[in-house]
């Protein structure tokens, strides 16, 4: 929605419920331009905005921002956020941030998204004459003719966090992709009593300025280094959970949590991405040593692997991908991830968990067991989304488990709605099973899991 609709719905509102004008007070946030850069508005130190100074020593409260990447920036490379406003005596809490170049404060410098919904991004002309508003779950890329950017409250952040300070909003920035110099980031941040007025507020500016960092050595991928995500076994399956093991994979250590917009998983994660067979993965977790994502549909048989940093890319892995490759997530001990379908409880031989009291599997409980690499679904889930819970999305192959060569009950697998690329197998233990840690293995197709993994049982 344009920011002038919003003023006249707002007016509207107002008049009829007879309440004072609140044109200035911004609880979904500012017109472009206030967040202190020269030659631009006065940090909402201005008419229609609010009333006061600017940094008033005696209302004791401050702005700062958090860059993920500390002082310093690497070209393209995507740093996290976290705007910060406190005051001591105040209740309401906004802001409006920009980057803009240090040799010239009128070019932008990198872009904004949101990173959840409380906050926003507004694009404007260079004269600030126009804006468009970019709200979270939306494309967040401004037109070619309004190059200015800037990163603000919402109206659903406004909402969530009134109360006392100090109060936080997160997004992210990401760089220019060539190296650009200094780049200075002007914050202003309203602390608000909550009146909806532009009367006894507080506002409070800073500038910080970021210089540009060493993007340090390329990323390297381990020989065999791209796993099965749950068995580590050498390989990959399509639409399956692969680990990446190696050397400088990413400059920090990140998921993907902030990354997923509208639904949809990332590829890139702080300028970190996995290319499998030519086709993007969905990047889960990144560190300097490993990587976890999900494996794109990239085909089977010898597939190319690179990691691609704001370092450089990898020299190529060759990796076996295959349609099938079953294989249970892991809990110490090579113990099976096990839920009762009962309660969710854990089914795992005690003193696993030092921290926990546990159980093993009792004959003839029902369980969960939770893997990956069971192959492709009747119906097929869309990649690159988290599956939904409209439907059951079945291994498209049965699936047969057994325990210590004993043939379990399987109720059905398919794939866990919310999470992606993640199965669950229903089975019930036999009631045969005498006390023991026994060998329990999956089949689907010609593919079985790997050997080694037991099963606690006691009754």
């Amino acid at each position: 929605m344009q920011r002038n609709h919003k003023l006249i719905a707002a007016k509207a509102a107002i008049a009829l419920a007879a309440i004072p004008f609140v044109l200035g007070a911004h609880e979904y946030g500012p017109d472009p331009g206030y967040s202190g850069v020269p030659n631009e508005n006065k940090s909402c130190i201005a008419a229609q905005c609010h009333v006061g100074t600017a940094n008033d020593a005696a209302n004791k409260g401050s702005v700062k921002v958090t860059f993920a990447g500390g002082t310093s920036y690497v070209p393209g490379a995507r740093q996290h956020l976290v705007v910060t406003i406190d005051d001591p005596t105040q209740k309401a809490w906004g802001f409006q941030l920009t980057a803009r170049l240090t040799s010239n404060s009128a070019t932008q410098a990198g872009t904004f998204a949101s990173s959840d919904k409380n906050t926003l991004v507004i694009c404007s002309t260079s004269n600030l004459g126009q804006l468009k508003e970019l709200d979270f779950g939306a494309p967040q890329t401004c037109p070619s003719n309004m190059p200015l950017i800037y990163a603000e409250h919402s109206l659903d952040g406004y909402h969530a966090t009134l109360g006392s300070g100090p109060k936080s909003y997160e997004f992210d920035w990401t760089p220019p992709s060539n190296a650009s110099g200094n780049i200075d980031f002007y914050v202003a941040g309203n602390a608000a009593n909550g009146d909806l007025t532009e009367r006894g507020d507080h506002i409070y500016t800073t500038k910080y300025t970021l210089t540009p960092g060493t993007a340090g050595p390329a990323p390297a991928i381990s020989a065999n280094g791209v796993v099965n995500g749950a068995s580590f076994q050498p390989g990959l399956v399509p639409g399956s959970w692969i680990t990446i093991q190696g050397t400088n994979l990413s400059p920090t250590t990140d998921t993907w949590d902030k990354f997923i917009v509208g639904g949809k998983l990332p590829t890139s994660v702080d300028g970190v991405s996995v290319d499998v067979g030519g086709k993007p993965a969905y990047v889960f977790f990144i560190s300097p040593t490993q990587i976890n994502a999900l494996a794109p549909d990239a085909g089977t048989g010898s597939v190319a692997v690179t990691v691609s940093t704001p370092s450089g890319t990898s020299a190529v892995a060759n990796a076996t991908s295959q349609q099938m490759g079953p294989a249970f997530f892991l809990w110490p001990g090579s113990q099976p991830v096990a839920t009762r379908n009962s309660d969710a409880s854990f089914a795992v031989k005690p003193g696993t968990f030092p921290a926990a009291t546990t159980v093993a599997a009792k004959p003839g409980d029902v369980l969960i067991l939770w893997g990956t690499g069971f192959g492709p679904t009747s119906p097929a889930v869309t990649s690159g989304i988290q599956v939904p819970s409209d439907k059951l999305y079945n291994t498209a192959n049965p699936v047969t488990v057994t325990i210590n060569n004993t043939p379990a009950q399987v109720f059905g697998a398919a794939l866990a709605p919310g999470f992606a690329g993640l199965y669950q197998v229903a089975i019930q233990v036999p009631a045969s099973l005498a006390d023991g840690d026994w060998p329990i293995k999956a089949s689907i197709g010609s593919f079985q899991s790997p050997d080694g993994i037991v099963l606690s049982v006691k009754k």
